[in-house]
C-alpha cells in the first residue's frame, strides 16, 4: 500500500491523461491523486507504464495543470458519501451536491470500486414489475430485481420512455429510486430534476450525473459511484432500489476514449479490447440479495441502428428483458416505438406470468408476426389479393398495433393528450376483445393513443352510435 501524502510531479500531459513521476513506490491503480494547486485537480491512476511513473486520467481539467506541478497521493480510491441524507439531492462523481441546496452533513464515504455480490448471497425474485405501459407489461414484462434494457438508435424515444417509466414506477415504488445520468445533456438533467420535484417523488430519489461536457474519466466512473450509493440502500438500509441509467452506451463510449488516451490497440469496430470486462464490472454489481432487491432499467443507444454493434451485443447478454425500439414504427407515429417481435423478456414464460397473460401475449405476438409476413404481398399485390382469413388477421393486427400505442404523462405538454397508466389486467382484457373481433366494425384510428378499449365503448355511447360489434 502507498503512504498518504507521498508526492510526485507531472512530467507529461496529453489530452485527458497525465504522467506523474514518483520517487520510490508507485500508487496503486485506482488511487485518487490531487494536484497541489488552487483549484486542485483530481487524477485517477489508470496505468503504470514504468517503474517510476503513474499514468492517470484527469477527471476535472483546469488551466492550472502544467508540467512540473506537484501531485499528492491520497492513499485511497475515489469515494462518495452514503446515508439517508442523500435522498432528494443531486450529485456529481465526487459526491458534491450540484442542486444549490443546503450543504450535506458530514457523511461517511465509500470507495466507488465495489465488489460484485457473492453468488451464495444473490437472490432471484421471479416477480414481475408493472410499469403501466401496455406494450411492455404485455409483451416484455420486467423482472423485479432484474435488469432491463431500452435499445434504440438516435431519436426513437429512449429517453422519453425511461422518463415515463420513472414517472409511473417511482410514484408506485415503495423503495428508493436512483437515477444515474451518463453522458446526459444538461437540459435533460435539469428537466428530469424539475419533473421529479413536481411529481412529489424527489424525497425518495437520489440523482447523480456525469454530463456530456465532462471528461471521459467522469463519464466512465459515474456509474460505479451510483452503484456504491445504491448498494448502501440495499445492504445497509435494507430497502429495495430502483436504478435507472441513461445511457449505458455513453459508458462504453467513455471507456473507448480512455482506452485510446492510454494508447491501447483498439479491438473490433474501434472499441476498446477490454469492453466486455469493463461492462461486466458494472453490470454484475446490479443484483438482488437477501437484504433487498435492486431493479435496473437502462437506456442503450444503438449506433446507426446496428444491433450487431459490440456495445449492444455485450449489453444484451447481461439483461433479463430487452425492449427494442424501432425507427420504422417511430416513422409511422406508433409511440412508444417498441418492436413487439424483437423485444424479449425471460419472465414471459408459463409459470412465471399467469396462464392468461402468457396466452394473450402469444396470440398478440402471433397476429403481429403473421401481419409482418404478409406486408410484402400487400405492398406488391394489395390487400384484396389476400384470402378472407389473412385479411381478418391483417385487420386484427393493425388494430393491435394501434392499441399498443399510449399517451405518456411525460409528453402531455407537447402532444396535448393526457397520459394514461394502464393496469395489466385492463390490457389483457382489451387485447382479448380485439382478438375476438369485437370491434370489427370500428375504424383502426379509434384504437390509436387510447388507454383501454373501454374508451371506444364510451365514445360510441356518447355519440349515440350503434354497437361496434
Amino acid at each position: 500500500m502507498t503512504d498518504e501524502g507521498r508526492t510526485g510531479k507531472i512530467v507529461a500531459l496529453e489530452g485527458g491523461v497525465a504522467d506523474i513521476r514518483f520517487e520510490g513506490a508507485l500508487p496503486e491503480i485506482g488511487t485518487r491523486l490531487v494536484t497541489l494547486s488552487d483549484p486542485s485537480v483530481t487524477i485517477e491512476v489508470a496505468d503504470l507504464p514504468s517503474h517510476d511513473t503513474a499514468r492517470g486520467l484527469i477527471l476535472d481539467p483546469a488551466p492550472v495543470l502544467r508540467l512540473g506541478l506537484a501531485v499528492r497521493d491520497t492513499g485511497g480510491p475515489l469515494a462518495v458519501p452514503v446515508g439517508e441524507a442523500l435522498l432528494g439531492r443531486v450529485f456529481n462523481l465526487f459526491g458534491d451536491t450540484i442542486d444549490d441546496g443546503d450543504p450535506l452533513p458530514d457523511l461517511p464515504r465509500r470507495s466507488i470500486h465495489g465488489e460484485p455480490v457473492a453468488l451464495s448471497r444473490r437472490r432471484v425474485e421471479n416477480e414481475t414489475f408493472e410499469t403501466g405501459i401496455k406494450a411492455i407489461d404485455l409483451l416484455c414484462p420486467l423482472e423485479r430485481g432484474g435488469k432491463a434494457g431500452l435499445f434504440g438508435g438516435a431519436g426513437v424515444g429512449k429517453t422519453v420512455l425511461i422518463t415515463e417509466m420513472i414517472h409511473n414506477m417511482v410514484a408506485e415504488y415503495e423503495g428508493v429510486s436512483l437515477f444515474c445520468g451518463i453522458g446526459e445533456r444538461c437540459r435533460e438533467a435539469e428537466e428530469l430534476y424539475r419533473e421529479m420535484g413536481e411529481a412529489g417523488v424527489l424525497e425518495r430519489t437520489v440523482m447523480i450525473f456525469g454530463q456530456m461536457n465532462e471528461s471521459p474519466g467522469v463519464r466512465f466512473r459515474v456509474g460505479h459511484a451510483a452503484l456504491t450509493m445504491a448498494e448502501y440502500f440495499r445492504d445497509d438500509a435494507r430497502r429495495d432500489v430502483l436504478l435507472l441509467i441513461d445511457n449505458i452506451f455513453r459508458f462504453v463510449q467513455a471507456g473507448s476514449e480512455i482506452s485510446g488516451l492510454l494508447g491501447r490497440i483498439p479491438s473490433r469496430v474501434g472499441y476498446q479490447p477490454t469492453l466486455g470486462t469493463e461492462l461486466a464490472a458494472l453490470e454484475e454489481r446490479i443484483c438482488s440479495t437477501d437484504r433487498g432487491a435492486m431493479t435496473s432499467v437502462q437506456a442503450v443507444y444503438v449506433p446507426a441502428d446496428d444491433f450487431t454493434d459490440p456495445a449492444a451485443t455485450h449489453t444484451f447478454s447481461h439483461l433479463s428483458a430487452s425492449i427494442v425500439l424501432s425507427r420504422k414504427r417511430a416513422a409511422e407515429g406508433l409511440y412508444p416505438a417498441i418492436d413487439p417481435l424483437k423485444s424479449f423478456s425471460k419472465m414471459l414464460t408459463p409459470g412465471t406470468v399467469s396462464e392468461r397473460h402468457y396466452r394473450v401475449a402469444r396470440a398478440v405476438r402471433n397476429a403481429l408476426a403473421e401481419y409482418e409476413d404478409l406486408r410484402d404481398i400487400i405492398a406488391m399485390l394489395g390487400l384484396e389479393e389476400l384470402s378472407e382469413g389473412d385479411r381478418a388477421t391483417v385487420r386484427r393486427a393493425r388494430r393491435l398495433e394501434r392499441f399498443l400505442t399510449q399517451p405518456f404523462f411525460s409528453t402531455e405538454a407537447m402532444t396535448g393528450r393526457a397520459g394514461t397508466f394502464v393496469q395489466l389486467e385492463d390490457t389483457l382484457t382489451s387485447c382479448e376483445r380485439i382478438l375476438a373481433d369485437e370491434f370489427s366494425g370500428t375504424g383502426e384510428s379509434a384504437f390509436y393513443m387510447i388507454g383501454t378499449v373501454d374508451e371506444i365503448d364510451r365514445g360510441a355511447n356518447d355519440e349515440g352510435a350503434p354497437d361496434a360489434a
